[in-house]
Formats: structure tokens, sequence, C-alpha cells
């Protein structure tokens, strides 16, 4: 049931006039799937999949559709993505091609689906003539609610009529304890729909394990027990009690247990493919009705042919014990999700405030309840409830579980926190800003799952194999039969290579449906996915957030890396060191003159021009940060000057007017190209200060040059360490920047870049990528900032730091959501090891079938005389498909790699 969520009426929004959203981490990612301004994207649960065929044929099934832009169906995840046309198809058209395809479709909720972007509908207004800002989205006034106790229509009108006018939290008072509310969180259908697919797999194997344990005795054991023995050789009309009992039991087994081997085949079958259930269904078949027939001869001629049912009865039996073993295994794959899912808090207290602002008491509210604008009490010990902002207290906050950093972050007045991480020490007073889908938590999740859904190119390696396995397979069965047949006839081998009481038929129908049963496609089809699902969940819990197969592939083949420098080798908090006037202004007038200039940029040095201007002119203690409310408050508090005609001149600075009079405050190009002249003794004391790695700033008033200022901004101390790593692991690292030559040049000589590009453009930057990439060459990029968009979207692997801007890590196909260059290495080193288990996991399902088919069809047997009963190859071919899976979670005891490692350096 889904229900409006805020506290109070159910029916009022909860809604902040100056609330702004901040661009989200999946939006662009997510809006890439729809080609079309009028296309819709769906999520569809496809219950029946069992193997790459399965999902090969549901996805051709889909793109048949006309108005179907794109289908993605992942197997591992029994889902399947659709983008189409709203105008041409509804979702039930979707659901009805799934069907008929032979399997069962559900549309799921769509927290992620394709809407029209914000900014769209702000542009369409103002088209319109009017003014809009967006206010609130993503639907953040509803919830889902799971309610006991609803047990017919007229409940259900009762409900509906208590949650017109009632608050959440009378329900269950005002319906006298009939109804139990609980808020349910939509992430947790990842851990119930795995719990219940291996439940399901369990009791059919014990089932079937319970029928097939006395078919199993009757043949072995009971003949050496002389009175069971005797009973079982009773005649009960045609046939002896033991062939009744036998035929019974299989019975079962073979079409009510093994009722989804068969329903899964003709679902295959009805849609032009086949599959791994084909191949069960047609060995155990044949077992089956070989062995009535033989049954049917005896009572008929008196001639009685030995029966195969137990071969039918265990091969089901192992199969299935194959399938609870891949559905358990599977369900490790993605315990890094089911992990992020239960860090989500499940209670809050929320600080009741009168209408005066004052708090005057406090109640624990759930978690899922919390609206953007709610005061939250978060005491030590307590997971922070919601992302939001400090406004009271301090403490230490272990943010580990989201962001990998191991080491407690500082959170004061103003501090950023994210919900799910944990408070260690002091009391703090958090004002919420993102929930439901915007919050941290929910994104990361969304787009792991989103990571986990995308097919890497190397699927479709196996893809083509599962699409000819099955008919080659077949084809293979039948000639086996035919060639031991026909050379038993014709005396091609003496007959004491038969078994007791056979005969060439069964000799060689034995051979033909050990052949069937034994090859596997599951196992190739299982290779890649799985990897890929194990990987994303371990980057994710290292703070490393991929957002896609396609781009861990892409990542182990990196030759250059390219880092941007100002906040990414650098820590991005530049401080002012010097500032010189060269007139006669006076240092403060000059200062406060920059300041005001600056005051509208978002350029980390124009953060440390204000701070520092800030700072002498209040002779205050700088703030770590200067926030775009101080920003404000400065202006009208008054010490700045009125600014007209403010423009950001990218590459170069910025300009505008004060007092009638243009400033300019940027670079030598800005001066050159507005003909400023810079004087020798300027010019000098620039380049002393750029070969000292400071950046120079130059200042200029009414066409003359009055001063500059200083901007030094530190390395990361693991720069200069991650650089030479990259170069030990065969990777070629690259520096751009907008800085000078000088500045740039001292930087890379202090990290150990050889490579260097300065003065560069932003969109030169994309064009330092393309340049690299000319030869074929897999390039990444490695940026924080605004100005790295276009470099990071161009480049084969964007890398974003985490600490930097929310439309950097739009353009990114890697979030570092630690800001740690050491993250850059962990991302590269990973993904070579994900594709190295790949291909193992290949190798070892394309040997396993190699090997495996000349085996079961007797190639061996002349020499060895070894038979490989078709119970036995069941056995093997179930085992193959977990032994793949096995060696995919063998990535789960991945380690980020130690730089003293990698540099092999000795630490004594």
């Amino acid at each position: 049931m889904m229900a409006p969520s805020s506290r109070g009426d159910l029916q009022m929004s909860h809604v902040g006039s100056d609330m702004e959203e901040d661009v989200r981490l999946l939006d662009s990612y997510d809006d890439k799937d729809p080609p079309t301004a009028s296309s819709r994207t769906i999520q569809v649960r496809v219950s029946g999949m069992t193997c790459a065929a399965c999902s090969n044929s549901v996805e051709a099934s889909l793109l048949h559709l006309p108005g179907v832009f794109s289908a993605s169906v992942a197997l591992l995840q029994n889902r399947a993505d659709v983008a189409f046309d709203p105008r041409l198809l509804k979702d039930a058209d979707i659901t009805n091609a799934i069907e008929d395809a032979g399997f069962e479709a559900q549309v799921l909720s769509e927290p992620n689906s394709s809407k029209p972007s914000k900014d769209s509908i702000i542009t369409a207004i103002e088209d319109a003539g009017f003014e809009a800002s967006l206010v609130q989205s993503s639907e953040q006034d509803k919830i889902i609610f799971g309610v006991a106790g609803v047990l017919s229509e007229i409940d259900a009108q009762f409900l509906e009529g208590i949650l017109s006018y009632l608050k959440v939290d009378g329900i269950d008072e005002q319906s006298s304890g009939k109804f139990k509310l609980q808020v349910m969180n939509p992430y947790s259908r990842v851990t119930s729909k795995d719990v219940e697919e291996t439940s399901k797999m369990f009791r059919l194997f014990t089932s079937s394990l319970f029928l097939s344990i006395p078919i199993f005795l009757i043949r072995v054991v009971c003949p050496r027990i002389p009175m069971v023995y005797s009973v079982l050789l009773w005649r009960c009309g045609p046939f002896l009690m033991s062939d009744w009992l036998k035929w019974a039991l299989v019975s079962v087994v073979q079409f009510v247990i093994g009722k989804r081997f068969y329903v899964a085949a003709g679902r295959a079958l009805r849609n032009g493919s086949t599959n791994m259930d084909v191949l069960v269904a047609l060995g155990t078949t044949a077992s089956y009705i070989y062995s009535v027939c033989a049954l049917l001869y005896g009572a008929a001629t008196g001639f009685w042919s030995p029966t195969y049912f137990d071969t039918s009865a265990m091969l089901i039996t192992f199969v299935l014990l194959g399938k609870y073993l891949e559905s358990l295994a599977k369900g490790k794959t993605s315990d890094a999700i089911k992990k992020l899912v239960e860090l989500a808090p499940v209670s809050a207290l929320l600080l009741v405030k009168d209408k005066g602002g004052r708090v005057i008491g406090e109640r624990e509210i759930d978690a899922l309840l919390i609206q953007p604008g709610d005061a939250l009490k978060v005491l030590p010990g307590a997971k922070v409830p919601a992302d939001g902002v400090v406004f009271w207290g301090s403490s230490y906050v272990n943010e580990s579980m989201v962001t990998g950093e191991s080491v407690p972050v500082l959170k004061e007045v103003d501090s950023p926190v994210i919900g799910g991480t944990i408070n260690l020490h002091g009391v703090l007073h958090v004002q919420a800003t993102k929930v439901g889908s915007d919050a941290v938590l929910n994104q990361i999740i969304s787009l792991v799952e989103t990571a986990q859904m995308s097919k890497a190119p190397i699927q479709k390696f196996a893809d083509f194999i599962a699409s000819i396995f099955v008919p080659a397979v077949v084809a293979l069965s039948v000639i086996t039969f035919l060639g031991w047949y026909i050379a038993g006839a014709v005396g091609a081998y003496p007959d004491d290579w038969l078994p007791e009481k056979s005969n060439h038929l069964v000799f060689a129908l034995m051979f033909s449906i050990s052949v069937v049963v034994i090859a596997c496609p599951c196992a190739l089809g299982l290779a890649t996915p799985t990897a890929v699902m194990v990987a994303t969940g371990v980057g994710a819990s290292n703070g490393v957030l991929i957002k896609g197969g396609d781009a861990l592939e892409r990542a182990q083949k990196v030759m250059y890396v390219i880092f941007d420098k100002t906040g990414t080798l650098t820590e991005g908090k530049a401080t002012v060191t010097t500032a010189k006037v060269f007139n006669e202004m006076p240092r403060g007038d000059f200062l406060k003159l920059v300041a005001s200039a600056e005051t509208s940029s978002e350029h980390p040095l124009a953060k440390a021009i204000l701070e520092y201007a800030r700072h002498f002119h209040f002779l205050d203690k700088p703030s770590a940060v200067v926030d775009a409310t101080c920003r404000k408050e400065s202006v009208i508090s008054g010490w700045l000057y009125d600014v007209d005609d403010f423009s950001v001149l990218p590459g170069r600075g910025v300009q505008c007017f004060i007092h009638g009079k243009k400033v300019l405050v940027g670079n030598r190009k800005l001066m050159a190209e507005s003909g400023i002249v810079i004087p020798d003794n300027v010019e000098n004391f620039v380049v002393a200060l750029e070969e000292s790695a400071i950046t120079g700033i130059l200042v200029g008033y009414n066409t003359e040059l009055i001063g500059v200022i200083g901007v030094a901004d530190p390395l990361k101390r693991e720069a200069a360490v991650v650089v030479k790593g990259l170069e030990k692991m065969g990777v070629t690292p690259v520096m751009v920047t907008g800085d000078n030559w000088r500045t740039a040049k001292a930087v890379a000589k202090e990290v150990g870049i050889q490579d260097v590009r300065a003065e560069v453009m932003p969109a030169g930057k994309a064009e330092v990528v393309r340049l690299f990439q000319k030869d074929g060459s897999i390039v990444a990029m490695v940026g924080d900032g605004i100005n790295d968009s276009p470099a990071l979207a161009a480049a084969d692997v964007g890398m974003a730091i985490g600490a930097g801007t929310d439309i950097a890590i739009e353009a990114a196909d890697y979030v570092l959501m630690r800001n740690n260059l050491e993250a850059v290495i962990m991302a590269i080193d990973l993904s070579r090891k994900t594709f190295a288990r790949i291909r193992w996991n290949y190798v070892f399902a394309m040997a396993y079938n190699v090997i495996a088919i000349p085996v079961a069809a007797g190639a061996f047997y002349p020499l060895t005389k070894i038979m490989l009963p078709p119970w036995v190859a069941g056995a093997c071919m179930a085992l193959s498909s977990v032994s793949v899976v096995c060696s995919s979670l063998f990535l789960r005891r991945y380690r980020e790699p130690r730089l003293t490692t990698i540099l092999e350096i000795t630490v004594e």
C-alpha cells in the first residue's frame, strides 16, 4: 500500500519553501537509457529463468516489440529493464510479451523511473513566461506501508477511511488494534526474493530426495535383506511389487517435483530457443519412458528387461541439489547490497518544536518517515538516521561503511552527515536534507543494483555459445546413440561389454542420456554476471562505486590515467600565501576589491581569496569552509562592494564592474586579452611564485595591473606514491591543468609525473583525452570539479573523486567516495582481478564441457571400460554451475592492494 508519508495529515505534502535539491548521484546515469523525451523505462521481475539462454530469449522477445528502444535482462537478479515509447506500448504489453515467451512477469515499483528532468520542467515553465525553481521531487511525500490484518475488501475500505483523515501514528489506535502498521523499505525486496527462491529450491530437493531414497534402497540394499526382498518379489497383477513402488515413486518425482523442468523447457521451445531445462527434461523423460516401455513389454511377452527408474529419480534429485547450492551461492554474490540495506537505521529521535522553534520534546519515529527539514537527535553509538547538516553539537562519526575511510570524521555545526553512519561520542542535532531515493545510502544501493544489471561486453561470448549449445548437445546425443547402437548391431564391439541383462539399445541409450544431462550451458552463462556482481559489491564496500560491467571491463585495460591538478592531485583547500599591491591602493581596499569580484565564483581559489580577505577585514579566525550562506551574509553586512555584470571566463578568470570600473582577476591570458600590460617587476614576482608551485593571480583595475595574490594548494600526501604505483602497474600518469606552465611543471616534478599539459581550457581537457585515445589506448580521467565533466565523459573510464561536485559524479563511470588517490589504484586493480577471475570461470566452464561430454559419450570406454551412469552425469552437471559461482565468490576475499607491495618497498 502506498500512502503520503507526512506524519501529520496524510493528505498533506511536506514542502520547504527555501529548500534546494542537489543533483543526485544517479541522475545522469538513469537518463542514459531513454533515447527520446517520450520514452518510459520500467523494471520487470521475471520468474522462471534458469540460464543465459532464458535471459536471451526474454531479451529477444522484448526487442521484437515495436516501440521498445532497449531491453536488458539480468539472469541473476531475475529482472528486466525496458525502455519503450508509451505512445505505442503499455506496461501490460511488456509483461504479456514476457509471459508469451513462457515466463512470469511483474512490473516493479519505479524508484528511478524515466521522467522529464527537473531542468526541462523548469525551462518549460520559464519559456511560458513565468519564474520557476525546484522545491522538492522524487515523490518524497509518499511511502510504502505493510499492513497486517487486511483480510477482505471491507477491511481495505475501512483502512482507506482511516488513512483519509488520520495521522499515521493513529492507525493502530483507531482500528482497535485490528491493523498493524509497518513501514516497508523498498530495498528489502533484494533479500526477501533471494531467501524465497532458495527456500523453494530446498523444498523441491528434499522432497525429491525423500522419494528417491526408497528407489535406491529397492535397487541396491533390499536384495541383501531376504525378508524385505521377498515382499518386493510378490507379483501384484502383471508386475512385481518392487516395480509398482518404483513406478509410483518415480512418477511423483518426474511429473510433480520435476514439473518445473517441463514447464521451463516448454517455455523455451515455444519461443524457439533451448536451455538446460530442455536437456534435463529430455534425459529424464528418455529414461522414464524406456523403463515404462520395458515393464509393459515384459508384461506382454514375458521377457523382462532391466528398468532405469532410479536413473530418472536420482538425476532430478542431483540437478535440484545443484540448483539449491547454486541459489545459495548466487545469494552470496548480493551480500554487499544486503549489508548496505542493513545499514539503514530503523528508527530516529525526532525533536518536537513549538511554533517559536524551541525544542519542547522528542519522540521516536520510524526512520522511513523522516522528511526534509526535520530536526533529529543522534545519541552516541546510534546511527545517523538521515542525510543532513549538524546544527548543534560536535562528535566523531564513523563513515567507513559508506566511504571506506577507516578514520572517524569530526562533525561540527554546519558539517554534512550521511544516513547510516555511526555517531561515536557526543550528541548531535541534525537537520535532515535528503531522504528516500535522494539519500546517499539509497543512491549507492540503486547504483550498485543498476551496475549489476548491466552486461560486460565479454558476456556476448557466453550468450553466443548459449544460443547454439543445447542444439549441438542434442545432436551429439543422437549421434552417440546411433553410433553405439549401430556399432553393436554390426558386431563392432564384443557383447561382453554390455552390462548384465542389458542389450545394445539400452547400452546406447545410457551413453546418449549421459551426454544430454552432463552438458552444462549454465556454467558459461554464470561466468561473467556472478563475478561482476561480486566485484561491484566489493567495490561499494570499499568506497569505489562502479557504474556497470562495461566500465569494469574497460578499466582493466587502462594505459593512461590523466589527473586534474586542483582538488585531485592537490587537497583542493587552497590558502593565500601572499598578497602584494603594486600601486598606492591600501592593502585592505585591495583585498576588499578582489574579494568582491570573487564572491560569486565557485572556484576553490576564489574561496581561498574570499576567506583571506574576510579574515583580514574582521580580524576573525578563518573557518575551514566558506559556503554560499556566508557569502550572502557578507554582502548583506556591507563590507563587500556591490558588483555589476559579473562573468566567469573559463580558463582565464573572472571579470566584473565595481564603481563603474572593470575589475579583472585571473591569469596572464586574461590580462593580455584586456590590453593590460604586465610590468617586468610584476612578471618577475609571479615567476618566482610559480617556480615554488604557488599560483600567481593577477588583479587588474580600470586598465591597470594593481596587484598579485599568491595561492598555494598543497599536494595530497599520497599523490607521489600513487603515481609511482601506477607506473609499476604499467599505467602512464598524465597531469592536465588550466594553471600556468611554471606552476604545473613544479607540481608535476614534486609528484613525479613526466607528461604535463598546462594552460588547458575546460573543453581542451576533453581534447587531451581524445589525443591519447587516437592510437586505441584506453584512457582514464580522474577529476573532481565542474570543469572536469567534459573530460570525464570523453574518457573511456571517468573516475570522480567523491569529495568533488555532483556534476562531476554524474559524468563518471567510477565514483571514488574517499577523497584519496589510492582508490584509483584499487579501481584498476579490482577490475583486473575481476576479469582474471572471469577468464578462469570461462576456462573452467569450457574445459568441463570439452572433457565431460566425450567421457559421457563413452569415447574412452574401449580403454577404461568405465561407463558414466546418467545420474552421476547429472550430479557433475549440477556441481559445475556451483563451482563457477563459488569461483566468483573468491572475489569477496579481495583486499585493497598495499602500495608498499606494489612499489616493492621493504618495511623494516
